[in-house]
């Protein structure tokens, strides 16, 4: 079936309406989007099937869309909130569409229908690193100390790009091991962000729905219910226990224990034990860096959080102990 369309030019996107379904395709413009025939994209969208899925999570399922043997996407797909909110959807995309960092996920554009939503993001050809760490023994990469460095400072400077640099600034509200991805370079890119602002259903109140997923929430989030930038420095110094550990904030040993992946590992620091709860995967590693890491992700976990540094001032931490290394 031939879809009719018409597209009109902005200064930063292609707009696609398509007039048989009555959705819109919006291309931001860039090297790779100049390149393609919004008609063709726009078809291989509408074709997406089970078949083409490749993960799912809190705000939706995400597929793989192929254009070519050289060209894919993920695309990820959001129930459509409400009427009233689109324009703001729209505005919100648009700005995301504008932030550019090497490591932050790119988000090629979006299709909006009436009764869903379809965000086109750059593939990631290695998962996230939920999957790398926790995933099936017989796909999961094992990782050494430095790819682990690596991806925890890489995330470290895309948050903190979202903190300080974005105007306006952005926080994340849900920083996890499944919202990091990992590119052809196991380069750190970090995902997802402005979407629990997007699906919040009012933000002329507190949401009474936890923005955020458990495990990964800063203690005073559930005293006040509301999103900060060193709630995210929370996170991220919980994933930073991901990457040293193996071990899942909500691991079920110590739901039988009573316990929580941040409580254990604060008391095995106190008593320097350190490299008895390292992941089990590391076989060679330098004990120094990775008592300091062990040390300063603590810093990232205070409970009061005018006590935790900033995103700009973690990344300065995880890049100082390198250079530590290398004096």
């Amino acid at each position: 079936m031939t879809i009719l369309y018409y597209r009109r030019w902005k200064r930063k996107q292609m707009v696609v309406q398509d007039s048989l379904s009555g959705g819109k395709l919006v291309m931001f413009k860039s090297q790779k989007m100049n390149t393609l025939k919004s008609n063709m994209f726009l078809k291989r969208t509408m074709k997406l099937t089970n078949k083409d899925i490749i993960g799912s999570g809190g705000y939706g399922t995400v597929y793989k869309l192929t254009i070519n043997e050289s060209t894919s996407f993920a695309v990820k797909r959001l129930n459509r909130i409400s009427a009233e909110q689109d324009r703001g959807f729209e505005r919100e995309l648009g700005a995301m569409g504008d932030i550019k960092h090497r490591n932050i996920v790119t988000l090629h554009g979006y299709y909006s229908t009436t009764q869903y939503n379809l965000l086109i993001y750059e593939l990631m050809p290695n998962g996230n690193l939920d999957e790398v760490l926790h995933g099936k023994s017989a796909t999961r990469k094992v990782l050494d100390w430095p790819s682990r460095y690596k991806i925890a400072v890489g995330a470290a400077r895309g948050l903190s790009y979202l903190h300080h640099d974005c105007i306006p600034h952005v926080i994340h509200r849900d920083i996890k091991s499944s919202n990091i991805l990992l590119d052809h370079n196991m380069e750190a890119r970090v995902s997802d962000f402005g979407l629990a602002t997007l699906m919040e259903p009012d933000k002329t109140h507190v949401s009474t729905l936890v923005a955020g997923t458990f495990g990964y929430l800063a203690p005073e989030y559930f005293d006040t219910g509301k999103a900060t930038v060193k709630g995210d420095v929370y996170s991220f110094g919980v994933v930073l226990l991901e990457l040293l550990t193996g071990k899942k904030p909500t691991d079920e040993s110590f739901l039988e224990e009573g316990t929580k992946l941040v409580t254990w590992v604060k008391a095995v620091v106190q008593e320097k034990r350190e490299e008895y709860v390292l992941d089990r995967n590391l076989e060679e590693y330098p004990i120094d860096e990775i008592n300091h890491v062990f040390n300063i992700a603590l810093m990232y976990l205070k409970a009061d959080p005018c006590k935790r540094p900033t995103m700009s001032e973690v990344v300065i931490m995880l890049e100082q102990i390198k250079i530590n290394a290398l004096a």
